[in-house]
């Protein structure tokens, strides 16, 4: 089962209340005018939003609902253009009946052929601070196309230039109004007009997808949506996120007014514009947890079937009291589907596991969970294709997902160890989770028992602190990492190497680092601070060559495996540290700065090195290397800091 990422009439969010609200306030006063925004980050329910307001207003005949998405128009034409020729044009479509008032339809499309004469005439700019051009305008292009015809050599085609100009005259009419003002209001009452001859008590235009949009794709949607702000009967609804559209109006208005700020202006340009917002907040625990129930659920039962549609009732009769935590529990579930609740256990399972860290991971946003659970789902699949789903668990899976998707430096640390391991487990995780089951003892019990227990703990973490790894002391300080450890299922004892091979889509764990065995801790430090790696030079002596040898290619496959070059990878500095301590790795550092690839690596590369690199044909390298890096031209930065340290090297001499 995969869950679709499409927006959906199905409300598991109860975002109805919102498009309840907004309907109701359509309806109040339908003869206005009114621009209401609904807000909320990428993923957060806005089109589904959308698309129940154009529900809500299913077969009221004296209503019509237009959408249009900007981002899928984005290119084709000018944005203002496209949106206001596709409201009448839309018009048209729904009301048939409208061709039959031709003066006022033919009266719109004249005014909307005014702004397609900007465009056509050079980019005339038509915003809300110029306005559409004037017939002067008009006239004074139409003199400068003609006098074109003067120098063949600007004719790109005759005929299209012919197009333009006839199509310039068709509307130039000097008899008509003769200002920028009186030009926007005969385009509002001619539009006025044929929505009374279509009978159309209201037009509610809903525009998604408007954060998605270039900076001026969204601007020039925005200025045709201000042509419209006084037409009465006109409704806008505008979904996007308010963050993108300052963006979009700094990217824009560069020089915006020093005197507010780009973003006091940026705020106050959405602000005049959208009169109503309406924000969309992000998913709470509880939320998150009856919406994962509800989507596992909804996958596996069909969202059709009548008793699931039972269980989303009741699910939303809760959501309205979200902070009473009053989730869907086994007893709410098997009230709803009956016969059919086993279908929902695991859902529920999963539900309570990974609720609190993914609600807190994904910050609420129902996408960002909806593409997690799917992620796991087809994981699940790929191991029972594979023919090893016996030893795979959903739950286990889950919680290393969680790490993988929102600790990733925890699920690094985890997968590198536990990989090599030969029983596929991680010991630092370990110790982390039994000393939180310690904890969860010494809360539990009273008394002096349980006194006398808490000393031990507490003496027993005092000494485990002095000893203890690196690793697990940074656990230990995070807070996140904590709370993730202390999710259920516990990982202690299992073989993770099935859930790490599983995940081999992203990164393979089973590659050469798998003949490291004990040297993988080894490994693990090196990819630690500056200051920290420089404390283990004396332990990394004690190592023999072959072993070295074998640390330093894992370090190395490692760093390569990021891609990123461009800034100090981790791991560097473990590698000048570990080279310090064997000298005789010195050709094989060679060999890896040798194979850096030039054109992407970033001036890190020049440096550090050579304080370790004291072999002398390991230092002719190095130089040879260095004159090389400070003749490319394709890496200005690597070029300037080879030169720089060719400069330090003959100084030194």
């Amino acid at each position: 089962m995969i869950l679709t990422d499409n927006e959906t009439k199905v409300d598991l969010l109860n975002n109805e209340a919102i498009s309840k609200t907004i309907i109701e306030l359509l309806r109040e006063n339908p003869d206005h005018p009114v621009t209401i925004g609904v807000h909320g980050d990428w993923g957060a329910g806005k089109s589904s939003v959308l698309e129940m307001i154009e529900a809500g207003f299913a077969g009221k005949e004296d209503v019509l609902c237009l959408k249009f998405n900007g981002w899928r128009f984005q290119g084709f034409e000018d944005a203002k253009i496209a949106l206001i020729e596709g409201i009448v044009t839309g018009l048209v479509e729904k009301r048939p009946a409208m061709t039959k008032a031709g003066g006022a339809l033919k009266d719109v499309f004249n005014r909307i052929d005014w702004l397609k004469v900007a465009k056509r005439a050079g980019g005339l700019a038509v915003t809300a601070f110029t306005g559409i051009p004037t017939p002067d305008q008009i006239s004074a292009v139409v003199g400068t196309l003609e006098g074109i015809f003067a120098d063949p050599g600007q004719l790109a085609t005759k005929e299209n230039l012919t197009s333009a100009i006839e199509g310039v005259k068709s509307i130039l009419k000097p008899a008509e109004t003769k200002n920028v003002p009186e030009e926007v209001e005969a385009f509002r009452k001619a539009f006025d007009k044929l929505l009374k001859d279509a009978g159309i008590k209201q037009l509610i235009v809903l525009i998604d997808d408007l954060d998605r949009c270039l900076p001026d794709t969204a601007i020039d949607t925005l200025e045709a949506i201000r042509l419209f702000v006084f037409t009465a009967r006109t409704a806008f609804v505008v979904a996007a996120d308010e963050a993108m559209i300052e963006y979009a109006v700094r990217k824009h208005f560069p020089d915006l007014p020093e005197t507010t700020g780009p973003r006091d202006y940026a705020r106050s340009y959405l602000e005049k514009l959208i009169q109503v917002p309406f924000r969309i907040p992000a998913l709470g625990e509880t939320e998150t947890r009856m919406y994962v129930t509800l989507l596992l659920t909804g996958a596996e039962i069909g969202e059709g079937d009548a008793d699931y549609a039972k269980l989303v009732a009741a699910a939303r009769e809760r959501l309205k009291r979200p902070w009473e935590n009053a989730g869907l529990d086994a007893a709410a579930v098997k009230a709803a589907l009956g016969a059919k609740a086993d279908k929902a256990n695991n859902a529920l399972a999963l539900s309570e596991q990974i609720g609190p860290i993914l609600a807190s991971g994904a910050k609420g946003n129902p996408r960002q969970i909806k593409r997690f659970l799917n992620t796991l789902l087809l994981r699940e699949r790929t191991a029972n294709a594979r023919g090893f789903g016996a030893d795979i668990t959903l739950p286990v899976l889950a919680k290393l997902m969680l790490a993988e998707r929102f600790i990733p430096r925890l699920f690094e640390q985890i997968a590198f160890v536990s990989a090599v391991h030969p029983k596929g487990t991680c010991d630092d995780l370990e110790h982390l989770e039994k000393s939180f089951a310690a904890e969860g003892a010494n809360v539990k019990g009273d008394g002096k028992a349980a006194t006398d227990l808490r000393k031990a703990s507490k003496t027993t973490e005092t000494v485990a602190s002095e000893v203890e790894s690196a690793v697990l002391s940074e656990w230990r300080l995070s807070e996140t990492v904590r709370d993730w450890a202390r999710v259920q299922p516990l990982l202690s004892g299992i073989d993770l190497r099935p859930y790490l091979f599983v995940t081999k889509d992203k990164k393979d764990y089973f590659g050469p680092v798998s003949i490291l065995g004990h040297l993988a801790t080894v490994v693990e430090k090196l990819f630690g601070g500056k200051m920290t790696v420089q404390g283990y030079e004396s332990e990394l002596r004690q190592l023999a060559q072959p072993e070295a040898d074998k640390v330093f290619e894992a370090v190395r496959i490692k760093i390569m495996g990021t891609g990123a070059l461009e800034t100090l990878p981790t791991g560097v500095n473990g590698l000048i540290v570990l080279v310090k301590a064997q000298p005789g790795l010195q050709s094989k550092l060679l060999d890896f700065l040798e194979a850096l690839p030039s054109s992407k690596c970033g001036p890190w590369a020049v440096s550090g090195w050579q304080g370790v690199v004291k072999d002398a044909d390991c230092v002719g390298r190095l130089t040879a290397l260095l004159t090389e890096w400070s003749k490319v031209t394709n890496n200005p930065a690597l070029k300037a800091a080879a030169e720089l340290a060719l400069k330090d090297t003959k100084g030194a001499r």
